[in-house]
Formats: C-alpha cells, sequence, structure tokens
C-alpha cells in the first residue's frame, strides 16, 4: 500500500524557517519524481514544487522560488521541503505528492 506521511507543519512567525518532512513508503521511492504541493483556506491546490528520482532536477512555483527548497534521501525515503522567508501567504496544508497520490498533509500558519 502506498503511503505518504507529511509532517513538520506548525505555526511560524512570517520571515521565519519551517522544514517539512514526508515519510514515504509502498512503492519504489529511488525511481520516481515527487512533489510537493498546497492547499490555502478557500482555494484550490497548488503544486509548489518538483525533484527528479535522484534529486539532481527540481522545479519551482514563481511564488516559492528563491525561499523554499525541495530535496530527498532515497536511502531512508524521505523527501523534504526547506521553507525559509516564510510569508502569510504561505500559510496552507501542504502536501507530499506522488502522481495523483497525496498523503493526509501537514498544517503550516504564518501568523506573527
Amino acid at each position: 500500500e502506498v503511503q505518504l506521511v507529511e509532517s513538520g507543519g506548525g505555526l511560524v512567525q512570517p520571515g521565519g524557517p519551517l522544514r517539512l518532512s514526508c515519510a514515504a513508503s509502498g512503492f519504489s521511492f529511488s525511481r520516481l519524481a515527487m512533489s510537493w504541493a498546497r492547499q490555502a483556506p478557500g482555494k484550490g491546490l497548488e503544486w509548489v514544487s518538483f525533484i527528479n528520482s535522484d534529486g539532481g532536477r527540481t522545479n519551482y512555483a514563481d511564488s516559492v522560488k528563491g525561499r523554499f527548497t525541495i530535496t530527498r534521501d532515497n536511502a531512508k525515503n524521505m523527501l523534504y521541503l526547506q521553507m525559509n522567508s516564510l510569508k502569510p501567504e504561505d500559510t496552507a496544508v501542504y502536501y507530499c505528492t506522488m502522481g495523483t497520490t497525496r498523503g493526509q498533509g501537514t498544517q503550516v500558519t504564518v501568523s506573527s
């Protein structure tokens, strides 16, 4: 069974950092590209970042470029999202995704 379990969300002040993690199981993690997506209150799902199977290629939404960094550890079946210089508009539930499969999400709230 494919499982994606996100963690690391929370309340952070504007300008602060946060690191999200995603534990993957039930599939060949090291062979597949992964992404992060987010859903803000009252809005649709927004793609945030992509990483290819070996971590050598990444892409970011313009809204997070230069502030967020996606990485992966294929030995541990883990996906990460380092978020810096957070803004209130980054408030959302963040999801780890593999194709159309996503986890339960982790809430990130940016507020003073």
